[in-house]
Parts: structure tokens; sequence; C-alpha cells
């Protein structure tokens, strides 16, 4: 018996308040040519999606959970579910993406390398003419970012499987590597849980591979869009702790005083939009995990498996593309540098 060939899939799809985008979500993923089960994880939604379900997806797993737990916390639910029923592999998708045919397929095929433990896609936006992600990059300045957002599809990354970070809204995960790793933070609740599972990914030594033929389209910010100042609240929370958790010790002051300044300048911007008392709650609880997750990161960085140099090298020297004020902010301050000299 061939493991690989006879692997056994699941999907996770992690639902709150999503009835109207649920339908060609799943109906997406009902035509995928691998075979599959679909789990949606019900996170206490009050539209009736959990309704929906029951009436027109029959076939579909659905796991009801009492309350919100997020995406780290529903998808965990998820996963744990596949687990215990046996399954090699997991893929994680959002409830407002859908799926071309050959998706998962091509997804798991990306896995032939038993380095590899995650794959990722090519997630375009909904009109399928321009990127929302090959895949998360992680900079310099503490910073991670969807590689190739906003930019027309072109290919342009076809011959660049390393990657180091996935899209968890649409990613392929190997159970033999969350079995090591541990699954989703579910302090981060939502928004960089996917590039927090990806950096413990890498520090364990396995990979993470963009496969460019695995295409799904994506309605970006369709869930976040409902909560008034939610992601301003979770990147304020989240980033330190992300941080925190996974830079090597050596690379901490380096890597750490550029995330300051860019902190910083994340919170004056939250002001001058009026989200200045949202910013401040969610720095409040992200200075509150650090000082819990201190044993944690001990933990991934007794274990880790890869030399410091590996991880500098996987990282982007500069700022993110979209980080217009910081890039302006650096260049004068390299000017000033250069003129006093």
């Amino acid at each position: 018996m061939n493991a690989f060939v006879d692997a056994k899939l699941a999907v996770v799809v992690p639902n709150w308040n999503g009835k109207a985008d649920l339908p060609a979500c799943l109906n997406s993923l009902l035509k995928q040519t691998q075979d599959c089960e679909i789990v949606v994880v019900e996170n206490g939604s009050t539209d009736g999606s959990l309704e929906l379900l029951a009436e027109s997806f029959p076939t579909v797993t659905v796991l009801p959970q009492p309350v919100n737990l997020g995406f780290a916390g529903g998808v965990n639910a998820g996963i744990r579910y596949a687990i215990q029923k046996g399954y090699d592999y997991v893929a994680l998708f959002n409830n407002d993406a859908i799926a071309d045919a050959d998706w998962l397929r091509n997804l798991w095929q990306g896995m032939a390398d038993e380095s590899t433990g995650i794959t990722t896609c090519t997630l375009a936006s909904a009109d399928g003419q321009h990127l929302d992600s090959t895949g998360e990059e992680y900079s310099v300045w503490g910073l991670p970012y969807p590689r190739g957002r906003g930019e027309a599809i072109k290919g342009q990354y076809d011959g660049q499987p390393a990657i180091f970070a996935a899209s968890g809204g649409a990613s392929l995960y190997r159970v033999a590597m969350l079995n090591e790793i541990g699954l989703f933070d579910e302090d981060f609740f939502a928004y960089y849980e996917d590039v927090d599972i990806s950096f413990r990914t890498q520090l364990a030594g396995w990979k993470v591979r963009y496969v460019p033929a695995a295409i799904a389209y994506h309605d970006a910010g369709t869930t976040s869009s409902k909560i008034k100042g939610f992601v301003t609240y979770q990147t304020m929370k989240n980033l330190p702790v992300l941080l925190m958790k996974n830079v090597p010790r050596k690379y901490l002051f380096r890597i750490g005083w550029r995330f300051f300044l860019a902190h910083t300048l994340f919170f004056l911007r939250a002001v001058s939009r009026g989200q200045g008392w949202t910013a401040l709650k969610g720095d409040a609880v992200g200075t509150r995990l650090l000082f819990k997750n201190l044993p944690v990161r001990r933990a991934i960085q007794k274990s880790r498996k890869v030399p410091d140099e590996y991880i500098w090298g996987m990282l982007v020297h500069d700022l993110p593309p979209n980080a217009t004020s910081l890039r302006s902010l650096r260049n004068r301050w390299q000017r000033l540098i250069f003129w006093h000299r």
C-alpha cells in the first residue's frame, strides 16, 4: 500500500454569520476532483447558517459551537475532529472563498516531498484578475504580508515554490506535522495565526510550499468588515506575540527595534482614524499575552531544528510593499543621516 496515494483528506470551513457566502463556497468544495470530507465548524452564527446547512447540505459534516471561537479556535475544532477520524491531511478554507475543481488535488500533490508540512495556493481576487495571496512573507521589520496582493495575475510567482508562510484561508496541512508542532494558537483568535503556525513549521524543519496550479478565489474582508475596529484590535494584539514567540534570540533586537517603530506608527494611525481606544485595548491584551507566552517561546526555540541563519535567509529584508508611511519615514531618516555626514 502506498501511504501517499491512499491518504485521507478533510477540508475544514470555519463559519460565523456567513450564510450568504456558504452556498457558493460549499458547492465548489463538493465538486472537488479529490475525495475529501467537508467539515463546517459553525461558530455560533445567528444568521440562519445552521439551518441552511441542515436543509441544503446534508452530506457536509457540521460541528456546531456554542460561541464564536474565532478563526483559530474554529479551525482547531475541525482539525481535532479530522485527527480523531484518522485523516492524513487537513485543508482549511474560508467561507467567503470559491475553489477550482482541482484545488485540493493540486495542493495534495504538492505534498509529495515528505519534508513539506504545508502547501498553499494561488488565492485570487473574487473577479480572478488580481492576486490576493501566493503565500505570506515575513519582513525583518516584524511585519507579515501576503505575497503579490493586488498584482495582476501573470504567473510571476510560478517558479518560486518556497514561501515563508501559508494563508490559513486556503491551504493544506500535514497531520504528522501538526501532531509535532501543535495546532493554531487560539490566543490569536483571528489574524496572523496562520503566520504563527507557519513560523513554527519552519523552525521545526518542515517546509511551506506554494502550488500555483491550486487556485481559489477570495472575497477578502467579508467577515472582518462586520465588526468595527476588529482588524485594528487584532493587529495591535497579535503582531507582538507573533514576533516574541518565534523570532530566534540572535535576531530579536535587529527585528524588534524596527517593529517598535512600525507598531508605534500603527497606533498613531489608529488614533487618527478614531480607533485609539480600540488600539490601546489590543496593545494591553497583547502585552499580557507576551508574558503568558514566555514559556511557550522557550519550548519553541528549544525544540527547533534549523539554524538561525536559515530563518534569517527566509525573511524579506525590506519593508512590506504596502508600508508606504514607514517607507517614507525610513527614507527621510536615511537622508537626514546622509546630510549630517
